[in-house]
């Protein structure tokens, strides 16, 4: 027979699924919906499938970073692993009902490592790891988008300019007897092009957002033998399919148009460092945070595009005095 106490465990591991969810699917689909290139239930749909083949895949690895490399799976009793997962869901609660987008592995990783301060079974060479990760990873970020704001960004935009559409690209044409879906007519050639791209990386994003959160939602678990990791792979993408349909939408309008105005431009150019930095730690079993990276890069991106002084091809040309 179950008991009370596993049962509790599962849905305090749903509950930060949840969470996880109304975080993560702001942060991948933000740059997309902001572009006006899909609604919020069809970026809640494809950050659901993608998510599960990171987790399924890639997310492997942090799960066993998370479940035994920290602290020692051992530690990771019955009552522990509620309390990690319990206040794990509580903060990342907090963040979802004001819409600021969280760090979600930051968040799991900060309850497990007071777990091992507790229990004096912290892995300290691990932690500094991880620890050097979460700081070099944003500054990566926000130096990349400045660079290409600064001085690629006119170049990029001048070959692969697109047109931020006033409705969402794909629409439903009622006009006949039966409805169908249709391209938005004012969007051209390039936009289509351009909106394919940023559709792709945005789902590229949600791989990568599931593969680093599904350890945060079911590590615990998987710690102290409540559930295998494929199991927690499912329980942990059901929960975060939830939240992605119900509390993302506020994530999603933070990210979308509270922090900058994005063309379709910056949104690829987002969405393709977020990512990839995220899925490279991923593969090396480090949890790390893609809320954190994505809205700086975002950050850098917007700055160096206000504060542009001259493009690489200006810098590198010669001086009329030569």
């Amino acid at each position: 027979m179950i008991s009370l106490l596993v049962i509790v465990g599962l849905l305090v591991a749903a509950f930060v699924g949840f969470n996880i969810g109304g975080s993560s699917t702001g942060v991948a689909f933000g740059p997309a919906v902001g572009s006006r290139l899909v609604r919020k239930v069809t970026a809640a749909t494809l950050f659901t499938v993608f998510a599960f083949l990171g987790a399924w895949t890639v997310g492997r690895n942090v799960i066993v970073t998370m479940s035994e490399g920290i602290v020692p799976a051992a530690q990771f009793t019955p009552v522990a692993g509620v309390g990690v997962l319990f206040f794990t869901g509580l903060s990342l609660l907090v963040s979802n009902i004001y819409g600021v987008p969280a760090s979600t592995s930051m968040t799991a990783v900060g309850a497990i490592v007071g777990l091992g301060l507790a229990t004096g079974s912290l892995d300290e060479a691990l932690m500094f790891t991880i620890v050097s990760a979460w700081i070099v990873a944003p500054l990566i970020a926000l130096g990349i988008g400045a660079v290409i704001g600064r001085y690629v960004y006119p170049q990029l935009d001048a070959h692969l300019s697109f047109t931020r559409l006033e409705r969402q690209l794909l629409q439903i044409d009622r006009s006949s007897r039966f409805p169908r879906v249709r391209f938005n007519k004012n969007a051209s050639l390039r936009d289509l092009v351009g909106s394919a791209l940023v559709v792709g990386i945005a789902c590229y994003m949600g791989f990568s957002a599931g593969a680093s959160n599904a350890a945060n939602a079911v590590a615990p678990l998987v710690g102290n033998g409540t559930v295998s990791i494929d199991q927690g792979v499912l329980l942990a993408v059901a929960a975060i399919s939830l939240g992605g349909f119900t509390i993302a939408r506020r994530t999603l309008a933070t990210v979308s148009d509270g922090i900058t105005d994005l063309p379709i431009l910056a949104a690829l150019i987002v969405s393709i460092v977020g990512a990839t930095i995220i899925t490279v730690l991923s593969y090396y079993g480090i949890p790390a945070s893609l809320a954190v990276s994505t809205t700086c890069c975002i950050i850098g991106l917007g700055w160096g595009r206000a504060s542009r002084a001259a493009t690489l091809a200006e810098l590198a040309a010669p001086s009329p005095a030569e």
